[in-house]
């Protein structure tokens, strides 16, 4: 792992010293899964089951927070049996999907949601006369029920299709009081009102966390740090972990720890566990 400045040393540390209070917020894709052309196709590093259950035994909770359906993400990555073994072990795993607008833990084993916005199914009607207009009516379409994503990846140039989606679904949601989320060649269609700073800030209060880790890729994501940061001036221990790729940067300007994909993240909280149990040998 990389620290952007010694602060960022400083602050590793500290979080160590309150490990049995931080909660570890981690995001799914290019985080504890590598990004694929296929959705449907994103598992969890192979390591990542183990490196949780470890984790978890030293932190307050830990929570995955993504944009992905909470069922999918949980399947995806087997997180069900992790959070079985968590939980027997008396800690606890959440996991929040949608940005935050389904819930799941291993004590309530079964997800809770709102129903889909007003407005999507609409904005769904609509959506292939925007794809065709420009040139990207092959762009993949990933229904998330509460949500729709439109994946440029598979098309001959993925960069150019989103920059041109980009403004046209952004209309068209506004026309439906829909809010849009970039990523990494995908644009994400939801409803407002929910984000995931918004899931940090209500889980500290909630679990009176004393240190917040987020580790995160994407444009998503930075709500989730900023929301980290202001935890941060009110005295919490905090660290906030950019997982690095090459088609996204801008969350490295704001983390104080720069790791290299899922491999990166998973040496992190491997590290993290080992000193935290030390610490407390």
């Amino acid at each position: 792992m990389e620290f952007t400045s010694t602060t960022g040393e400083q602050k590793y540390a500290a979080l160590v010293r309150a490990a049995a209070e931080t909660i570890v917020g981690l995001d799914f894709d290019g985080t504890l899964s590598p990004i694929v052309e296929d959705p449907s196709q994103a598992h969890i590093h192979p390591d990542a089951p183990q490196v949780l259950l470890d984790l978890a035994l030293q932190v307050a909770a830990v929570a995955v927070i993504t944009g992905r359906p909470a069922r999918q993400a949980l399947d995806l990555g087997g997180l069900e049996e992790v959070g079985n073994a968590i939980g027997d072990a008396g800690k606890e795993l959440y996991l929040f999907g949608q940005y935050g607008n389904e819930r799941w833990s291993s004590t309530n084993r079964r997800v809770i949601g709102p129903r889909p916005p007003a407005g999507l199914a609409s904005f769904e009607r609509e959506l292939p006369r925007v794809l065709r207009r420009a040139e990207a009516a092959d762009a993949h379409l990933e229904d998330k029920v509460l949500s729709v994503a439109v994946h440029t990846r598979r098309l001959p140039d993925p960069e150019a299709a989103f920059r041109r989606l980009l403004p046209e679904i952004q209309e068209l949601a506004a026309r439906h009081d829909l809010v849009v989320e970039p990523g990494r060649q995908v644009i994400e269609v939801r409803s407002d009102g929910i984000h995931k700073g918004l899931v940090v800030e209500r889980l500290a209060e909630e679990l009176g966390a004393g240190g917040f880790l987020f580790a995160g890729d994407d444009l998503g994501d930075v709500e989730a740090f900023e929301a980290v940061a202001t935890l941060d001036k009110q005295g919490l221990a905090t660290l906030l972990v950019c997982s690095a790729s090459d088609e996204e940067n801008r969350l490295m300007d704001l983390a104080d720890v720069v790791v290299h994909g899922p491999e990166g993240v998973m040496e992190l909280l491997r590290q993290l566990a080992d000193d935290a149990a030390a610490l407390r040998a």
